[in-house]
């Protein structure tokens, strides 16, 4: 276990516990020697840690203590590193622009160690990055899923032939070189895949689809694409 995922456990550890907790406890638990505990002790205490006690009687943690707001492991801190790298290869412009100011914030509120990992420039998601989309914002299309609101698209399908579309969006799919939006298409009347490089035009419609959000995901997500007669 790197250091700082073992600060980090020990705190835990201690912030938990109802008794003092020996060095050997905490050894056991995380895998690690005596000695490398009592170092770390010595270590969260030079960085003002409230922790309390000495060997042979235990460790505790005086009350009041708790851990920043954002706080976390060192392999959590590379999984959020490289699922941001990701989101910089999507066509959605607004999606990577707060991807970016959540790697300021997370670094500016982690310990020193955390941060580190967060700056190294040791993970990479390679490959060829999505074109944002000319007809469509794709922020548009995440706010009408939350929203539960009604899109119009003009829309031109695999042979080119232009439809205009009623659309009740479901989910957005990531792909490698574009976004499908999934929704439930009142024209078919069934749920449909649009790619969003063929959508030419997108903008809200002012009706909405209030509270069937989550009854479409689940046809979606069931395998099928046409509401069953039982379902109005």
């Amino acid at each position: 276990m790197r250091k700082a995922s073992r600060l980090f456990e020990i705190i835990q550890i201690l912030r938990l516990a109802r008794k003092p907790m020996t060095a050997a406890a905490m050894a056991e638990t995380l895998e690690v020697t005596v000695r490398s505990i009592y170092r770390d002790i010595v270590a969260l205490q030079a960085m003002r840690v409230p922790i309390e006690g000495g060997r042979g009687i235990g460790y505790i943690m005086r009350p009041g203590f708790d851990l920043p707001p954002l706080m976390f492991s060192i392999e959590e801190m590379e999984a959020i590193v490289l699922s941001l790298a990701l989101l910089e290869r999507t066509g959605d412009d607004e999606l990577k622009q707060a991807a970016k100011r959540v790697n300021q914030k997370i670094a500016g509120a982690v310990p020193a160690p955390l941060r580190q990992a967060m700056e190294g420039k040791a993970l990479y998601a390679w490959g060829s990055s999505a074109p944002s989309p000319v007809g469509l914002d794709l922020g548009l299309v995440r706010r009408a899923i939350r929203d539960e609101q009604k899109l119009t698209l003009d829309y031109r399908d695999e042979l080119g032939r232009a439809t205009e579309r009623m659309i009740r969006p479901i989910a957005l799919i990531y792909y490698s070189q574009t976004a499908n939006i999934v929704a439930w298409c009142e024209l078919r009347k069934a749920i449909r895949n649009f790619r969003s490089d063929r959508v030419e035009h997108c903008a809200p419609a002012q009706s909405y689809f209030k509270g069937e959000g989550d009854g479409l995901r689940q046809l979606w997500t069931s395998g099928w694409t046409e509401r069953p007669a039982a379902v109005s």
